[in-house]
């Protein structure tokens, strides 16, 4: 005997099942955008090639007659020389590298209460770092002599750079915390601009209490003789 399509029991499709699977929290994009920064800083501390760097110092000193205070103009206005293409033209034999590889591997800063000026190389080698900073350093005292009659004020080498020691590259540990917290500030900023469910949309999922289908069958009252 064939069952009608009422009696059949109704089989969960696809979609129902999915539905019945355990939903994850609404806040998951955090601790999951955390641990990729965490993975993503190990890896570059890990694999990052490491880069050393090496300062030298230069200071500006005036002759005889000449205002003390100019050598603190003339040290900003030859800081910012130091790394012109001119300069780096002049220091690039020294130095073993290229005009177009000085310019990333060369940084100089000075300070507005002394007439100092600091340059520093940036390598992957130790030794290398220290001859690009003292290169850029002989560059800018080669510079000041040229007119050191005129302006009256000349620079000279204060400090040589050494090779250091340890790189300055991020290490594991600061790469994994540095990526973790990036990772964080990006999960919570996902959590802020994401789309949130409807208040009717939420109800719709509710599911509706179950209800009994079947009856109980009805005892028979009449007696079989």
């Amino acid at each position: 005997m064939t069952e009608s399509p009422e009696q059949r029991p109704a089989v969960p499709g696809r979609f129902s099942r999915l539905r019945s699977l355990p939903q994850l929290p609404s806040w998951w994009p955090l601790p999951a955008c955390v641990l990729l920064g965490a993975a993503c800083g190990l890896s570059y501390g890990l694999l990052a090639t490491p880069q050393y760097s090496a300062t030298g110092y230069a200071m500006a000193v005036t002759d005889k007659g000449t205002d003390s205070a100019a050598a603190l103009g003339f040290a900003q206005s030859y800081g910012r020389l130091a790394t012109s293409d001119s300069s780096l033209a002049y220091a690039h034999g020294a130095a073993g590298e290229s005009v177009k590889e000085l310019r990333a591997q060369v940084q100089s800063e000075t300070s507005p209460d002394s007439p100092m000026i600091a340059v520093t190389g940036t390598s992957e080698s130790p030794r290398r770092a220290a001859e690009i900073a003292n290169a850029v350093v002989e560059a800018v005292i080669v510079s000041s002599g040229h007119v050191a009659k005129e302006t009256g004020v000349k620079i000279i080498k204060f400090s040589h750079a050494v090779p250091p020691d340890e790189p300055v590259s991020p290490s594991a540990p600061l790469g994994t915390a540095v990526g973790a917290s990036a990772g964080g500030l990006l999960g919570g900023l996902v959590l802020l601009v994401r789309p949130r469910p409807s208040r009717r949309s939420a109800e719709a999922h509710v599911p509706a209490p179950a209800h009994a289908t079947a009856e109980p069958a009805v005892a028979d009252e009449r007696e079989l003789v």
